[in-house]
């Protein structure tokens, strides 16, 4: 039987719910409140993180080793993420909504709806030669030959 997580002595769920709530990190946020979860003694720290229990045990270990500041996703900002996270408006009547494209685009995917682009054409790409290929060719009927009877079968 595997042994019960135990965070480092320092830490109990109290002051780790209160870094969740200062962490600037969405991912940190998520992380401290899984181990939060685990201070409590509640099985489900890893549907809390959305991830394996194992992932889970790395946190700990992480989080035991280097304290909160180990819990920051490694990877930082990434370009692309920059660029998508600026907050989407939504209006509706009086209210006014805002939230970043990567949460409106998970809400649409956990809707079952995805996002339909253009398909990509190749920029010197010539309209007569897109016609000429989609033109469906003439068929042309021939008669077809006599058949020939075997001298057996008359």
């Amino acid at each position: 039987m595997a042994r019960p997580l135990l965070l480092r002595s320092d830490s109990d769920a109290v002051s780790v719910r209160a870094a969740a709530r200062a962490a600037k990190d969405g991912g940190q946020a998520r992380r401290f409140l899984a181990l939060v979860a685990i201070c409590e003694g509640s099985a489900e720290a890893a549907k809390i993180g959305e991830v394996t229990p194992q992932i889970v045990r790395d946190w700990v270990m992480t989080f035991n080793a280097a304290g909160p500041a180990g819990l920051i996703d490694p990877g930082g900002a990434r370009c692309g993420a920059l660029a998508a996270n600026r907050p989407v408006s939504v209006g509706l009547g009086r209210i006014q909504i805002s939230v970043s494209r990567q949460t409106m685009s998970r809400q649409l995917r956990a809707m079952g709806l995805r996002k339909l682009s253009v398909r990509p054409r190749h920029h010197a790409q010539a309209e007569e030669a897109i016609e000429h290929f989609q033109k469906v060719s003439r068929l042309v009927w021939r008669k077809s030959p006599p058949r020939r009877v075997s001298p057996l079968n008359e």
